[in-house]
């Protein structure tokens, strides 16, 4: 309970923060300008609307999963929160309640199909709604604007949230919990043939790229400032604990599912989150990166993680790995592909945590390769494109290391 009072409370000063940096009505005119945009990546709300209606928005969509969490009587623990946030990350670039909701009814009407309750699925709708372009691709971009696009779709959102599910259940078993976006590898996977299937009918689907190269202060300030309201939170009782837990956090792999909350703490994954966060945005201030909205979602997602699978020691790696990759191949460091690269790839962060530095590093590495060139493959219909190239990159890895784990085992052991 006291965790979901402190995510309203977070949710609500930043909806406050929202409205006070671009005005009432100028926040509300942006607000609204978003539910009838394309969301295909990369589409940077604050580019599009402002400051104040990207956080609003960001804050609503982060909001639906909180109430649907409550209202599904499920506990507030790691899964949950690096869920919200990870909603609030992507409302500041692809996601908004109008597109995002028809995703989450049509994993409800899933749940019904399997005679199941909606909180045996509530997680998958929650990420699931990084299909969440697909809605606003049909309403604005394939079909002429107009109530009959809408209600395609909405449709649509339905049917791709439908086969989220079982989607998802196969995926997990490809990477065995190695990517920490299974949601991910599910919606790219469905992402390819939604584009397909639209680029067949003779649509059109354009890369495009919204990208603000000058974020005003509030979205410069916005990570270091709700990372030390965690930190300080998670130190709130017991100082020592918080800093003592953290530590028994930063050696376990992370592989899913790894709720640091029940495995450790809730103080000491508050920690976590916030030097997670502070790192990030350091990394970013160290290499000049705009503090726009996908690296600031970026962020967001690494700080929910925290307290489901990711840590400072299992994602160095990883981080390093592409950032070797990004110079090697010539890449710049600030340049969209590369900074969200960085950010989004610590998906791979329990590699790290299993097998080691170096497997970590070479996770890094292959994943800036796949992640360039997989966006292409779905036209950015998900949202979650690190995830998709992060699954792929973790099958492999996995693979190889279940091989060479079998044979090392099943081999003649040498006579003394």
């Amino acid at each position: 309970m006291v965790l979901y009072r402190q995510t309203w409370a977070i949710l609500l000063a930043i909806a406050v923060t929202g409205f006070i940096s671009q005005g009432f009505a100028g926040t509300l005119h942006g607000l609204w300008l978003l539910q009838v945009h394309p969301a295909r990546l990369i589409n940077d709300y604050t580019a599009i609307a402002g400051t104040g209606a990207t956080l609003v928005n960001a804050v609503l969509v982060a909001l639906i999963g909180l109430v649907l969490a409550r209202l599904s009587k499920v506990r507030i623990s790691g899964p949950v929160i690096a869920a919200v946030y990870t909603m609030l990350g992507f409302g500041l670039f692809g996601k908004t309640p109008v597109n995002s909701l028809p995703i989450i009814l049509g994993v409800f009407v899933a749940s019904r199909l399997a005679r199941t309750n909606f909180n045996t699925y509530i997680l998958i709708a929650l990420f699931g709604t990084a299909l969440a372009p697909v809605v606003s691709a049909v309403a604005v971009e394939v079909l002429p604007i107009g109530p009959a696009s809408w209600t395609m779709a909405v449709a649509a959102g339905v049917a791709v949230g439908i086969v989220l599910p079982p989607t998802a259940m196969v995926m997990l078993r490809f990477h065995q919990g190695f990517n920490l976006y299974n949601i991910g590898l599910t919606s790219g996977f469905i992402g390819l043939f939604v584009a397909s299937l639209v680029i067949a009918a003779g649509g059109s689907l354009p890369a495009t790229l919204i990208w603000n190269t000058d974020p005003d202060i509030v979205l410069i300030l916005f990570i270091p400032v709700l990372s030390v309201i965690f930190i300080v939170a998670g130190m709130a009782k017991n100082p020592l604990k918080g800093w003592k837990d953290n530590w028994e956090i930063n050696t376990l792999s992370g592989r899913l599912p790894s709720d640091f909350m029940d495995m450790v703490s809730i103080h000491g994954s508050l920690v976590n989150m916030g030097l997670l966060g502070l790192g990030s945005w350091g990394y970013c201030m160290i290499v000049q990166a705009p503090l726009n909205g996908p690296v600031i979602g970026g962020i967001l997602t690494i700080i929910g993680f925290g307290a489901f699978g990711k840590h400072l020691r299992n994602c160095w790696p990883v981080m390093a790995g592409i950032l070797a990759a990004t110079l090697l191949f010539g890449v710049e460091l600030t340049a969209p592909g590369a900074i969200l690269a960085i950010l989004f790839g610590t998906t791979l962060a329990p590699i790290a945590g299993e097998f080691g530095l170096g497997l970590g590093f070479v996770a890094g590495f292959l994943h800036l390769v796949m992640v360039s060139r997989s966006g292409a493959w779905h036209t950015g219909m998900s949202l979650y494109n690190n995830g998709f190239a992060g699954g792929l990159t973790a099958t492999l890895l996995a693979a190889f290391m279940e091989w060479y784990q079998a044979i090392r085992d099943d081999s003649p052991k040498e006579s003394t």
